[in-house]
């Protein structure tokens, strides 16, 4: 089922079910690669858990090939936003803030998230820094769930949260260009989702529309630069940067948030669909 305009693909409830498997896989990954941050250890290192991982599930790594993109994951660390290549020359050390982004494919299906992980003793600072931007992740995916669950939701509303909770937690950057996506039998699909703007505005939040939500801030400016590598973009100012992400879908009773491994209930309460049992799984 397609939506006019933009080309949005609604899923029925058996394809987020084909989802939520493909997204359990991204959440076992990074699962992994979180216990395994810890200086000393390369990018290539995580890189190596990641593929590992998806592919002993019986998926594939989404980013491989993407593109052209060489890699399972996206391991920006500091001033780097999204999209940098993981390398073996790569060694976090102690006081790096590393974002990790990993996608898998299962059965024709995607799921696409990211963390944001402080390496031994961090700065504070930074640490809220992440929190604000998962704490900011979230508020848009609870305004999606609202905004379907009242029948009068609309894409913009997202971005409005995001941006609001940014905003109310301090004086951040909010990256412009870059943000979250349709998602489903490809891993970037319609529509683009901001991570800033006025609510109100776009396609309506119906059942069956699934996103990934992924709000990248900085601690200083917002502008951007992609370096030589045609990946990699990092803040033009040298400021630190977060991004964070999960893949969530609307359901007829609630939302799904398909990456998160108890599918979003502590965050989100009985805005979570009947389809996900109310007990934690276990990492």
């Amino acid at each position: 089922m397609r939506r006019p305009q933009l080309d949005i693909q609604l899923k029925t409830p058996e394809q987020i079910e084909k989802m939520r498997a493909a997204g359990l896989v991204v959440a076992e990954a990074l699962r992994r690669m979180r216990e395994a941050v810890a200086p000393g250890v390369s990018t290539a290192d995580l890189d190596a858990i990641a593929e590992t991982t998806i592919r002993a599930a019986g998926a594939v790594p989404s980013f491989k090939g993407y593109h052209g993109f060489p890699a399972s994951i996206c391991s920006s660390v500091n001033e780097q936003i999204v999209h940098a290549i993981p390398s073996p020359k790569q060694v976090l050390v102690d006081g790096d803030l590393i974002s990790i982004d990993c996608g898998a494919v299962l059965d024709g299906w995607h799921g696409d998230a990211a963390i944001t992980v402080g390496v031994g003793e961090v700065d504070p600072a930074l640490l809220r820094m992440a929190k604000v931007a998962e704490d900011a992740m979230w508020a848009g995916i609870a305004a999606a769930a609202r905004g379907a669950a009242s029948g009068k939701g609309r894409l913009t509303d997202i971005s409005h949260a995001v941006e609001r909770a940014v905003r109310k937690a301090g004086r951040y950057g909010i990256v412009d260009g870059y943000g979250g996506h349709g998602i489903g039998t490809e891993m970037h699909q319609d529509p683009h989702v901001l991570n800033h703007g006025r609510p109100g505005k776009g396609p309506r939040l119906v059942p069956g529309l699934a996103l990934a939500i992924e709000p990248m801030i900085t601690m200083g400016s917002p502008r951007t630069a992609e370096l030589a590598d045609g990946w990699t973009v990092v803040t033009r100012d040298g400021s630190r940067a977060a991004h964070v992400e999960h893949s969530m879908a609307l359901l007829p009773d609630g939302v799904w948030v398909l990456t998160a491994f108890d599918g979003g209930r502590a965050r989100l309460g009985d805005l979570v669909t009947a389809r996900q049992p109310s007990a934690t799984r276990a990492g």
